[in-house]
């Protein structure tokens, strides 16, 4: 089974009732292994706290045995793809949309297929995408950190430290939580803050098609317009 699927999607509780199915369902899969899924498990469990419509369901596609350690964005697409086919997994795709989530520090200095790998991804579903990485989206949880930390501050955030790694916005987050993101999973309690997040996000370069050189982040616009979708049934 290469997928372990997380949801807090709320069925009928007796099997006599009829089970109610979601009119939409989205489905994130990540690039990291650890902090995205803290985060995204979080997030789930605040669907009605959101105001998240009760026919819209947001769940985790977790990687698990041979498939966990996938992270290049290209391989994490075609892997999204091959799910999607798989009947165990319950894919609509006439209504489901996969959201996928990566970093965009890869495509900063050395891999090339940037746009070709967006426009085949949003053909069909929704990439979320973070410049340099996804710590850069937590730091916008706490309340003033866009101002203190990012603002002005932008070139440190794209420059490579002497191990070749995009480090900032991992070293500010830990000064900011106590927390190594990558291994607390209590860092996803910084969902809690989602609000503050996407307001805060709309201060920074939100356009993932010109996302070169830009401290950038999509993710909090891609959540808000879950929380405000309303199906027309």
């Amino acid at each position: 089974m290469p997928v372990h699927t997380y949801t807090n999607w709320n069925q009928r509780p007796s099997d006599q009732e009829e089970q109610i199915e979601p009119f939409r369902k989205y489905i994130f899969i990540c690039e990291g292994a650890n902090t995205e899924t803290f985060y995204f498990k979080r997030l789930i469990d605040l669907r009605k706290e959101l105001g998240i419509h009760p026919l819209i369901d947001i769940r985790l596609w977790e990687k698990t045995e041979e498939d966990k350690n996938i992270s290049f964005a290209k391989r994490l697409a075609d892997f999204a793809e091959d799910q999607k086919k798989n009947p165990e997994n319950g894919f609509d795709a006439d209504r489901d949309k996969m959201v996928i989530v990566f970093d965009g520090d890869i495509f900063e200095a050395k891999v090339q297929g940037y746009d070709e790998l967006l426009a085949a991804i949003e053909k069909n579903d929704i990439a979320a995408v973070t410049n340099p990485n996804f710590e850069l989206f937590l730091i916008l949880h706490i309340e003033g950190s866009y101002e203190k930390y990012i603002k002005g501050h932008e070139e440190e955030f794209l420059t490579v430290d002497d191990k070749d790694r995009y480090s900032r916005a991992y070293f500010v987050l830990l000064e900011l939580t106590g927390m190594n993101a990558k291994k607390n999973p209590e860092i996803g309690k910084l969902a809690d803050n989602v609000l503050v997040a996407i307001e805060q996000e709309k201060n920074i370069n939100q356009d993932i098609h010109d996302l070169k050189g830009k401290v950038s982040s999509n993710v909090g616009k891609v959540i808000e317009e879950i929380i405000n979708e309303k199906p027309d049934i």
